[in-house]
């Protein structure tokens, strides 16, 4: 059994996205729409006891747009604003994260994503022990695979996912960790924008990288003859864009956020904040299994409400 103290982090936009989309429409009687933040706490849940970390946080994007966006002004331009009711779910989202002591963490300019990889440094220089977990709901942070870092990503909906080390992306891709930043760039992604290089694919372009390592080595290569003409004249004329592409996909791992090892350890978990949180979103249900659950033994025993009154 590892010693290692786990450091669970989420990635709060993906899985309120995923919860959004997974679930039915689901309101409080008030007529609130609640199912991003039902799915969400569900899965909180289920990731609390099983994985049983020592550490919890959750990064979110934020409204202002990040440098990325400066950089290239269609990143993300084709993805289509949700409905607000999508949107009014984060803060009722924050709020039981604020019940659970898990801190929220967001910087303007920044992507969680790049939050993300600037806890996931942080920890690993900080504490020898540190496993980073992260949970997402895309793959974008496959590139922080190592020693001291795993992502746990949905596979479906929000109910299976698949954990991915250094073997398991080897497994998948056939590409180390390393190289999964080159590959996004090289072929590109529809769903950030991401140009790549057309007539780049996946297969071709892990072909690549196999070969050649990484996008520097392939146009170090590029005039030795190991790759075919037509591969070749494509490669040359998009250059630029293989290299731009690679900025705008590498996550940042020095963001100003502010934050703090200690902030994230998980304590007693104050039930009167839970009861209040949970009763106001009319989630009876999942405060039952949290008050059910082996692994809630951070509950306050001596704040705990009579189980009557709770449900």
């Amino acid at each position: 059994m590892s010693d290692k103290k786990k450091f669970l982090i989420i990635d709060g936009n993906a899985l309120v996205h995923r919860a959004y989309h997974a679930l039915p429409p689901l309101s409080t009687k008030e007529g609130k729409l609640v199912n991003a933040v039902y799915g969400f706490t569900s899965v909180l849940i289920k990731i609390l006891k099983d994985l049983g970390p020592a550490y919890a946080a959750v990064a979110f994007d934020t409204a202002a747009p990040t440098f990325r966006h400066k950089e290239f002004k269609e990143y993300k331009a084709q993805r289509v604003k949700k409905p607000q009711e999508f949107y009014d779910q984060f803060p009722l989202v924050k709020e039981v994260l604020e019940a659970f002591g898990i801190p929220a963490l967001e910087k303007e300019g920044y992507e969680a994503d790049d939050i993300i990889a600037t806890v996931c440094r942080k920890n690993e220089e900080a504490d020898k022990n540190i496993e980073n977990i992260i949970l997402t709901g895309d793959l974008d942070t496959l590139q922080l695979v190592g020693g001291k870092t795993k992502v746990l990503s949905f596979k479906k909906g929000i109910s299976e996912t698949i954990l991915y080390d250094e073997a398991k992306i080897k497994e998948v891709f056939g590409l180390e960790p390393g190289q999964m930043i080159d590959y996004k760039a090289l072929r590109g992604d529809p769903s950030d924008n991401i140009p790549g290089v057309k007539g780049v694919g996946e297969v071709t372009a892990k072909d690549l990288l196999r070969k050649f390592g990484s996008i520097k080595g392939i146009y170090r290569n590029l005039s030795k003859g190991e790759i075919r003409d037509k591969m070749r004249e494509i490669l040359e004329k998009s250059k630029e864009t293989a290299e731009h592409s690679k900025r705008l996909v590498t996550l940042v791992k020095d963001a100003p956020v502010d934050f703090k090892m200690e902030n994230a350890k998980l304590q007693k978990y104050d039930t009167e904040k839970l009861s209040s949180v949970f009763g106001k979103l009319e989630f009876h249900s999942l405060l039952k299994r949290i008050f059910e659950s082996n692994e809630f033994q951070r509950l306050d025993s001596k704040n705990l409400t009579k189980q009557g009154n709770l449900f």
